[in-house]
This record gives C-alpha cells, sequence and structure tokens, in this order.
C-alpha cells in the first residue's frame, strides 16, 4: 500500500511540473487532462504527506518517551497518545481514499420508478419518490427531465422515467436501486388499517454512443400515438416511439414529446443505459462476483429501505440505519441517507486493504 502511495506522489510531482510548463496552455485539451488528472490525485496526496510528517512525530516522542527526565517523559507520552489517534485518522482516510473511483461516477443518470405490490397506493408512492428525487436534485443543482411516464388513474405512476443531469449524479443515487416499502393507510382505507406496498427504484448510469454500439439493423422501430393526458396535437399525431432492440429483448417507448424525433432521441438514451447495464452485470458474472437483482419483483419481502409513515420512520436495511425524519426526507432532504451510505459502501470496499505501515 506504501509503494502505492509513494508512485501516486510521484505522479502528483510531475503533473504539477506539467502544469508549472507555459507550452501546456497553448493546449486546452492537454491542459484540460493535465489539470483533472492534478485535481483527481490532490487529496490522497496531501492526506500521505500529513501522514509522512506525523510519523515523523511519532518517532520523536517515543525517543522522548525513554528519556531519563521523568517530566519529558509524562509529555512526550501524552503527545505520543494524541499523535498515535492522528496516525489512526489518516490511515483510515487513506484506505478509503485508495478504494478505485467508479468510472461511472461522474455520469448522469436514468431514473426508474415502477409501482409494484400495493395497487393504487404503490402507484401513488411511486409518485412521492419522484417528487423526493426531484426535490433533491433541485437541493443539488441537478436537471431533471421527464422521459416518459404511464400515470393511473387517481394520480399515481404504474411507471415513470427520468433523466437527471448534473455533478456526480450517478455517484450519489447509484445506491437507491432496489425496492422501497411503505407502510401507511391509503386515503381510501376507512378501517385505519396501515398497508403496505412496493415500488421498484433503478439507477442507470446514462450511456453515450461511445459506451455502447448498437448495430441499426438490430433495431426494430414502431410509432404510435400517445395516450394519457398531453398539449396540444399530443394525442393526434403518432409522435410516440417504441423501439426494440432484437437481441436482447430490450423494449423502450418515449412519448412525453410531441415531436417524434426528440421521442425516439430519449428512447435511445434510455435504451444505451439499460445496455450498459447489462453489461455491467455481464462481466460481475463472468468474473464469478456475487450480486443481487437490482430491483427484484417488487415484492413486499424484498426491500432495502422501508418508509414508515405512523412512526414517521424510514430505515435501510443495509446499513442498519433509521432516522425518524421522514416528512424532511421525502421533500428532498436524502442526505441523511445518502452520505451514510456512500461512507458504509466504500468502507466494505477499503476493509481488505492492508496498513500503510
Amino acid at each position: 500500500m506504501q509503494a502505492k502511495l509513494d508512485e501516486l506522489e510521484s505522479q502528483f510531482a510531475e503533473l504539477e511540473e506539467q502544469l508549472s510548463m507555459p507550452e501546456i496552455y497553448q493546449d486546452q485539451k492537454r491542459y484540460s487532462e493535465v489539470a483533472k488528472a492534478h485535481s483527481g490525485l490532490a487529496e490522497i496526496v496531501h492526506t500521505y504527506q500529513e501522514y509522512k510528517r506525523v510519523l515523523e512525530e511519532q518517532e520523536e516522542h517515543q525517543e522522548l518517551a525513554d528519556d531519563s527526565d521523568p517530566e519529558i517523559r509524562e509529555l512526550a507520552r501524552a503527545e505520543l497518545e494524541k499523535v498515535n489517534n492522528r496516525l489512526e485518522e489518516l490511515e483510515s482516510t487513506l484506505k478509503r481514499l485508495l478504494v478505485p473511483k467508479d468510472p461511472l461516477d461522474d455520469k448522469p443518470v436514468i431514473l426508474e420508478i415502477r409501482a409494484g405490490t400495493g395497487g393504487e397506493e404503490a402507484a401513488l408512492f411511486a409518485g412521492d419518490l419522484l417528487r423526493m428525487y426531484t426535490r433533491y436534485a433541485e437541493h443539488m443543482g441537478w436537471k431533471v427531465e421527464l422521459l416518459d411516464s404511464n400515470q393511473t388513474g387517481g394520480g399515481g405512476f404504474k411507471e415513470v422515467i427520468a433523466s437527471i443531469r448534473g455533478q456526480q449524479v450517478y455517484r450519489r443515487l447509484k445506491y437507491e436501486s432496489g425496492v422501497h416499502r411503505v407502510q401507511r393507510v391509503p386515503s381510501t382505507e376507512s378501517q385505519g388499517r396501515i398497508h403496505t406496498s412496493a415500488v421498484t427504484v433503478a439507477i442507470l448510469a446514462e450511456a453515450e454512443e461511445v459506451d455502447v454500439h448498437i448495430e441499426p439493423q438490430d433495431l426494430r422501430v414502431d410509432v404510435f400515438r400517445a395516450s394519457g393526458p398531453g398539449g396540444q396535437s399530443v394525442n393526434t399525431t403518432d409522435s410516440a416511439v417504441r423501439i426494440t432492440h432484437v437481441p436482447t429483448g430490450v423494449v423502450v417507448s418515449c412519448q412525453d414529446e410531441k415531436s417524434q424525433h426528440k421521442n425516439r432521441a430519449k428512447a435511445m438514451t434510455v435504451l444505451r443505459s439499460r445496455l450498459l447495464k447489462m453489461k455491467q452485470d455481464q462481466a460481475k458474472e463472468e468474473q464469478d462476483q456475487a450480486r443481487k437483482s437490482q430491483v427484484g419483483s417488487g415484492d413486499r419481502s424484498e426491500r432495502i429501505r422501508t418508509y414508515n409513515f405512523p412512526q414517521s420512520r424510514i430505515t435501510d436495511h443495509r446499513i442498519n440505519l433509521t432516522v425518524y425524519n421522514l416528512e424532511s426526507v421525502l421533500a428532498g432532504g436524502l442526505e441523511e441517507i445518502i452520505d451514510p451510505l456512500i461512507q458504509a459502501m466504500h468502507g466494505n470496499q477499503s476493509q481488505d486493504l492492508q496498513g500503510v505501515a
């Protein structure tokens, strides 16, 4: 591990030297690449440099801890305890920073929400989750664009698909994939009984053409008249598009736009993202890595998170996290859940790393 840190420190020094050369500013593309690489290494290198400095302090205090003067020994041992605690903190930080970054972390995402078990109540909660993610995106300065939806008569959604674009969207949202279970009294429940429903959420990294190659002959494209509420002419022209990727059987449709061309472009974005996800899963299987299905069947028993309205409680079952602030989270305050999730997942990835010393 220390060899890796030394190598990163050397790379960082080389990048700093390149940035100090006047000629690099004449090539904006090269400058951008070097500056990005330099920025990406800055935190871990600076942490490692502080770690080495604190190591030197430790050696000095250890020598003084054996001094013949009792007063000096006592002071040195007190300082040594502080230094040792600081070293443990820095080691933990270095292990976290050494975890390989997910190359998809900076990607926009395709958010897919589908009502599972629970009928209209599940559809209504799908709408609640859409609003939750939309408000969280607003807090983060991200842009949300609705791609397709299938609304119910009661105001909920059987399915809704949206694009979210911004800084590190996939990094923040990738652990939201799975079954979200809700426990509450439906408005139609006259006896006041609590019902349990389920909604599936899928977070797909938005794929570009360079990420997934699609042969035109592998696509079957159908156009049809959009259904449901819409603006002028949306229901009177064949603007909706359904694309089938024949080799995999993946079907994507989009009818949100009045323009057939725009609907096709949006549908292709969703299709590429789904195919990229399939490609990632297949690669993991080939490496014999254990994995679970991203969203499951939507059954009540499968869940990553439970939203309990009577107790204003949200529990994330993967990390045994419970917060009693349901209203705030549904209003977009998702950082209470997302930040501990990211920290826990990074901790799992770094636990196999060896100590620095």
